[in-house]
């Protein structure tokens, strides 16, 4: 089977966004604002609900911001972060098993990609 690459623009796309979830403690603070839905967390919930707190979830936000995973929002005296980028996480997913098996012998049946 032939494999159809991505054109490079694609490619650093994607490979920004994994750079972005390339840290434990990135992907646990994604992690709890997919688990907390489209209204998010103020930034005290998100600190006690991914066990990380202060400068280093600023430094985290900031970096899965620029990847355009997350965003902040001020409401009022509150800062309310919120995963936004369903579908470009589903992408990142998906890019891992676009070409499952592409080079295997045996068909990919087996294998549940949902």
């Amino acid at each position: 089977m032939e494999q159809s690459p991505l054109p490079d623009a694609d490619l650093a796309i994607t490979a920004s966004a994994f750079a972005a979830l390339g840290s434990e403690q990135r992907l646990g603070v994604l992690r709890a604002l997919v688990r907390a839905g489209p209204e998010g967390l103020s930034i005290g919930e998100l600190g006690a609900r991914s066990g990380v707190a202060g400068s280093t979830l600023t430094h985290h936000m900031k970096i899965l911001a620029m990847a355009g995973l997350v965003r902040q929002e001020r409401r009022g005296r509150s800062i309310i972060c919120a995963a936004v980028a369903y579908d470009e996480l589903r992408t990142l997913s998906e890019f891992l098993l676009r070409e499952c098996c592409a080079d295997s012998i045996a068909p990919c049946e087996e294998h549940d990609h949902g």
